[in-house]
C-alpha cells in the first residue's frame, strides 16, 4: 500500500512538471503584482487552506501574498459540536459570503489572486473568483481537473471555479482525491490533491523569487537560523513581517466608506 501511494505521488509530480509553462505564467502575474507594491490574494476553503498557508508565511516563503483564511470555513479540528465540520461544509456553499469577505479589502487591478478548490464546485471559492474578475483582478485557479470535471457545481447556474479563471492549474489527483485501493475495503484512502497542490504552490514560489531577484528586488525570505545564522534569521523575519504589514495597509487605507482618516 505504501509503495502504491508513493508511485501515484510520482505520477502527480509528472503532471505538475507538464504544466511548467502555465506555472511560469502564473509566477509572472504574481511577480508583477508584488513588484507593483500590491498583493497576491490567496484563498481556499476547507482543506484548501493548507495550500494558502503553504504559500505564506512559513520558512522559505516571502511577503507579497495575502492569505485569506476564514476560520468558519477551515476550522476542522473539533470535527463535531460547536465550530464543527458540518457547519464549515454548509457555509462554504452559502451565496454572498465571498462578497462579505472581500468587502474588507480595497482591491486594485494590479492585484492578482490564487483561488484553490479541488472540486472547483463549492459556492464560496467560485464567487470569490467571480468577484475578483469583476474588479479587474486576474485569477489563477488551482483545481483537480479530473475531479472537477466529474463533480456537480453547488451553484444554481452550474458554473464552476474554472469558469472564472484566467489560468487553470491541476493538482494531478484522481477523481475523489483518495488514491489507494486497500484489499477488502470498498472505499479508497489517502488523498493526493494536497501533494500536487503543495508542489505547484512552491514551484510558483521559487519562480516568483527568481523574477523578483532579477528585477532588483530580491524577496525577504523567512529563513532558519541553522542556515543563515540566528541574527540574520531574526532580521529577515522582522523585515518580512513589516513588509507584509506595509503591503496590507494599502488594502485597508481606502476601503469602503470614506472617512477623514482615509481622506488624509
Amino acid at each position: 500500500m505504501i509503495t502504491d501511494y508513493l508511485q501515484k505521488c510520482r505520477a502527480i509530480l509528472d503532471t505538475v512538471e507538464a504544466q511548467q509553462s502555465q506555472i511560469e505564467q502564473a509566477a509572472r502575474l504574481f511577480a508583477n503584482t508584488i513588484l507593483a507594491g500590491r498583493m497576491v490574494h490567496v484563498f481556499g476553503s476547507g482543506h484548501s487552506r493548507i495550500m494558502v498557508e503553504e504559500m505564506w508565511p512559513r520558512y522559505g516563503s516571502f511577503p507579497g501574498f495575502n492569505p485569506i483564511v476564514e476560520l468558519s470555513l477551515t476550522f476542522h479540528n473539533l470535527v463535531v459540536g460547536a465550530n464543527g465540520q458540518r457547519q464549515a461544509m454548509f457555509l462554504e456553499n452559502v451565496p454572498g459570503l465571498a462578497d462579505r469577505i472581500l468587502r474588507n479589502f480595497d482591491l486594485s487591478e494590479q492585484d492578482t489572486a490564487l483561488v484553490i478548490s479541488s472540486s472547483g464546485c463549492n459556492v464560496v471559492p467560485i464567487e470569490m473568483a467571480e468577484l475578483f474578475q469583476q474588479r479587474g483582478v486576474k485569477v489563477v485557479a488551482l483545481i483537480t481537473k479530473d475531479h472537477a470535471a466529474q463533480s456537480t457545481s453547488k451553484r444554481a447556474d452550474g458554473k464552476k471555479l474554472s469558469d472564472f479563471a484566467d489560468l487553470i492549474l491541476d493538482t494531478g489527483a484522481p477523481v475523489g482525491d483518495a488514491m489507494v485501493q486497500v484489499p477488502g475495503l470498498d472505499t479508497p484512502v489517502a488523498p493526493g490533491s494536497t501533494v500536487g497542490g503543495a508542489v505547484i504552490v512552491n514551484t510558483i514560489k521559487v519562480e516568483v523569487a527568481r523574477l523578483l531577484t532579477e528585477a532588483g528586488h530580491p524577496p525577504r525570505v523567512l529563513s532558519a537560523g541553522a542556515v543563515v545564522g540566528a541574527e540574520r534569521a531574526v532580521e529577515l523575519f522582522e523585515a518580512a513581517y513589516d513588509e507584509h504589514a506595509h503591503r496590507l495597509a494599502k488594502l485597508y487605507a481606502q476601503v469602503g466608506v470614506p472617512s477623514y482618516v482615509s481622506g488624509s
